[in-house]
Order: C-alpha cells, then structure tokens, then sequence
C-alpha cells in the first residue's frame, strides 16, 4: 500500500492525537489488518489487536467479542457500504476514529487494482458526526488537517489548504 510514499504528516498528527485522549497500555482493537500505523501504536507502548481482514460489513464478530478498552478506525469507514451497523456493534466506551474528508475538486478514491482499496464514502465532517451520533457516540474531540503535495497544479494548490482529514475521540452515550 505505501510502496512509494509514506503517510507520515498523517500519522503524526494521528498519533499526537491518540496520545490526548488514551492512556499508554491501553488494550485497542484496531479496525483493519496489521498496519503501518499499528506498528506505530504497539511502539508508542499501547497493546494493538487488529481485525483479520474479514469484510466487516457481513462480519462483526471481532469486534463484538472483543473487550479492548479502545476502538481505533484509521480510515476504513470509508471502504464500508454500511459503517453505522460496524459503529453499533463495538461493545468499548471509547472511539479514536479519521476518516478522508470528501473534496469538492476531486472524485472518491478508487483502486484500479485492488477492490478493497476504495472508498463508497467520502465524509463531510457534519455527515461523520451525524453518523456517529445516530450510532450512539457523543464526540469529545476532533480535529482537521490538509493534505499537501508537492505536484503542480490547480488540485495540489488547493490541497494546501482544503483540510483532508478528520479524526474524533468519541466516547459512548
């Protein structure tokens, strides 16, 4: 995934904000397959269980039986036709969950080579928060940044200032 460029604004601002809201040597379940990112939370000294890869759409068992204190979902609501049913399911009090935000200028994402790798939504942050809301979380924190490149051009012009991502802390109502 991450052959020639590695997402490393992103996760440094993922990772500065999961170090606000959870305590070292909390139990997460990770939404997704071992990662990048996961690596970087177990060396931030926190104990990262992932999901194996089951189409989470059909298939909520690990997350149901799962007694992690925390769920983590680092951009993978947008891969799920139904992420509301994924929300409902999880049995933790605690969410750190990002997502893309949707960019008037550019299509969703779309994979040519891999069927997983592509977005069925692309989130304005009021509709994220809607959904979350509807599930059952109260969002305690959130926070947007942009996504710059250094190509030329109309698009990578306004990436320098049209946020890209979004992340919440929620916790259960």
């Amino acid at each position: 995934m991450y052959e020639k460029t590695f997402p490393n604004k992103r996760f440094k601002h993922t990772i500065e904000f999961l170090e606000k809201h959870v305590s070292k040597n909390t139990s997460i379940l990770d939404l997704g397959v071992v990662n990048p990112f996961s690596k970087i939370m177990k060396e931030h000294d926190y104990k990262v269980e992932n999901t194996q890869g089951e189409d989470l759409d059909i298939d909520t068992s690990k997350i149901e039986n799962s007694t992690a204190e925390v769920v983590t979902a680092f951009e993978i609501f947008e891969h799920l036709l139904s992420p509301f049913t994924v929300l409902k399911s999880i049995k933790s009090d605690k969410l750190v969950a990002s997502v893309p935000l949707k960019l008037w200028f550019s299509s969703a994402y779309r994979s040519k080579t891999d069927l997983l790798d592509r977005h069925y939504h692309e989130f304005e942050d009021w509709q994220f928060d809607w959904l979350l809301e509807k599930a059952g979380w109260k969002i305690m924190d959130r926070q947007k940044w942009t996504n710059p490149t250094k190509k030329i051009g109309i698009r990578p012009i306004l990436r320098w200032f049209t946020p890209r991502y979004y992340i919440v802390y929620a916790e259960r109502v």
